[in-house]
């Protein structure tokens, strides 16, 4: 499966589970993998055929600034969610740290990976699972 990433991209945003944190903006530094055909943009060289990582950019931080939550466990399920309905992605991985969050961490956060991987293998066994049932 092909992918489209996005690493390192900073945002701030309104998080946290303290009332102090609930008055301020803090920086969460998002990574994220999307599974994607992109021969098919590659074919004509057309952007609309593909995930345009400047717009996700831009809903990514959107989104965590409309929706606060106070636990980036919860950003991440519902960014997730959000992401894969909006730009219909059948798989991603989605990263995000919170640098600062621990004094002697460089940074701490969670990593979670939604929807089905598509691989050659997978292709393979259905196309040979249909021809079983044919037969």
């Amino acid at each position: 499966m092909d992918k489209v990433f996005i690493k390192g991209l900073s945002i701030q945003t309104t998080i946290g589970f303290f009332q102090w944190e609930k008055e301020i903006k803090q920086t969460l530094v998002i990574d994220i993998a999307m599974g994607w055909d992109t021969a098919k943009a590659a074919l004509n060289d057309e952007l609309e055929k593909t995930l345009d990582y400047a717009d996700i950019s831009v809903a990514i931080e959107r989104f965590a600034n409309d929706n606060p939550v106070d636990l980036i466990e919860t950003l991440a399920e519902r960014l997730a969610s959000y992401l894969m309905t909006q730009y219909h992605i059948p798989w991603l991985k989605l990263s995000i740290g919170k640098p600062g969050a621990v004094h002697n961490a460089q940074t701490v956060g969670v990593e979670i990976e939604r929807g089905k991987q598509v691989t050659d293998a997978t292709i393979e066994s259905t196309i040979n699972t249909s021809t079983e049932k044919t037969a």
